[in-house]
């Protein structure tokens, strides 16, 4: 097993700072980001249904789902082979093929704005389409550098052994009062790590492994996609592809980013 492997199996978490994608790519797919939130879709295709959507408040969190439908740089970003090849080697898949993709744009504000911070959540609450057992997980990519005040993805270190825990919530805005209400169990410990990196870096997260994020105060806009990722040991729920799963069998939507050779 590599030590990325390793790193990632004991912490539910893997963090490349530095570039795994072209810079170019990465340029290209910030347009991309602008031109999808200013509702301009050079595939002549919109996203899917979105909690933002053009002309909405530009000083709260933007999520945009499925954005590589409409613009062919993002695309070209969320099914580029580095993505796949670094997804491999910390999970040790065969196959690894996405499956949603969200778009996620965190304005500069001040300490006491609202709307702008993730709750702790585990993604695994929200996505019942895909069977128990199934191996899922996040590949979150920076197209803007990332440091302590740029509202940094945070995670607790070794939380995907504790099973799916009630509290969490990706809207909560109160990350202190919500973090006392989730129960630790015994014997664990509640470690918080930050994930700084540079545009083009990315982390990967378990899809039972508590996250959140805090205000963006950096005077940058804090940009990214979460590109959601399964291997060959998953399935959906009941076989059916509805919902979060309704496109898996749409390799233009949802690219299969790693094969194993032989």
């Amino acid at each position: 097993m590599s030590e990325e492997a390793t790193a990632y199996a004991r912490d539910g978490y893997f963090v490349r700072s530095e570039p795994l994608l072209p810079s170019e790519l990465v340029h290209r797919a910030r347009a991309g980001m602008d031109a999808v939130r200013r509702g301009e879709y050079d595939t002549d295709r919109p996203p899917q249904p979105s909690p933002w959507n053009p002309g909405d408040d530009e000083g709260v969190l933007c999520k945009i789902e499925m954005p590589q439908q409409a613009n062919r740089a993002i695309r070209e970003l969320v099914g580029h082979e580095a993505l796949g090849e670094w997804a491999a080697k910390i999970t040790g898949a065969e196959w690894v093929q996405v499956w949603w993709v969200q778009l996620l744009y965190k304005p500069s504000s001040d300490e006491n704005a609202s709307n702008v911070h993730v709750g702790w959540h585990q993604d695994r609450h929200y996505w019942g389409a895909w069977e128990e057992g199934s191996e899922l997980f996040t590949a979150w990519v920076a197209l803007s550098d990332v440091g302590p005040s740029s509202g940094p993805m945070c995670f607790v270190q070794g939380s995907h052994k504790w099973g799916q825990l009630p509290g969490g919530d990706f809207f909560d805005q109160d990350l202190a009062a919500q973090q006392r209400g989730i129960s630790v169990p015994e014997g664990a410990e509640w470690r918080e790590v930050e994930a700084h990196m540079s545009a083009g870096g990315a982390s990967f997260h378990d899809a039972l492994t508590f996250h959140a994020s805090g205000v963006n105060t950096s005077g940058e806009a804090r940009r990214s996609f979460a590109v959601h990722l399964r291997t060959n040991k998953s399935r959906p729920t009941g076989g059916r592809c509805e919902g979060l799963t309704q496109f898996i069998q749409d390799e233009d939507r949802c690219p299969v980013i790693y094969r194993a050779k032989g």
